[in-house]
């Protein structure tokens, strides 16, 4: 938090409300300059800080409704840069962590049915050489999902 100060956490909890809101909407808010804004934006990019204004997919809302947390044992640790590079290649894989404990990466999978599910499970993450074994878990509906609270 070192390199945010007031100007910049306000901008982000403006961009919280709405990512499409115009800069000089958030200026006039926040009484600051529409040049201010624009340019605590861009360092906030630029820094990684925010990764990017996008929208947010539903991907209920577009039928996918199964979803599952997916633990990753590797044979060796040191091919995890290679299986995720593979892993990147199944579109139905949304999120990919390092994490300590029984596996070494822990995944997102979101599928429309179970039969699909299956599939990426045992004809695609499971055919990528390298993978030991999966452990998933089945995502029964997110109670909230938010960003850190600045």
């Amino acid at each position: 938090m070192d390199s945010l100060d007031e100007f910049d956490i306000n901008i982000i909890k403006e961009l919280e409300k709405d990512g499409r809101m115009a800069f000089s909407s958030i200026a006039a808010n926040l009484k600051i300059s529409n040049t201010m804004v624009h340019q605590r934006i861009n360092r906030l990019m630029e820094q990684g800080i925010i990764g990017g204004i996008k929208p947010i997919i539903q991907e209920k809302k577009i039928g996918f409704d199964w979803a599952s947390f997916t633990g990753i044992t590797l044979n060796k640790d040191s091919d995890s840069n290679r299986i995720i590079e593979e892993l990147k290649n199944i579109p139905e894989i949304t999120e990919c962590y390092y994490v300590t404990g029984s596996f070494t990466l822990y995944i997102k999978i979101v599928a429309k049915n179970h039969e699909h599910m299956r599939k990426i499970l045992y004809e695609k993450i499971d055919n990528i050489p390298g993978i030991a074994k999966t452990d998933s878990i089945i995502e029964l509906g997110c109670a909230f999902k938010r960003n850190i609270i600045l």
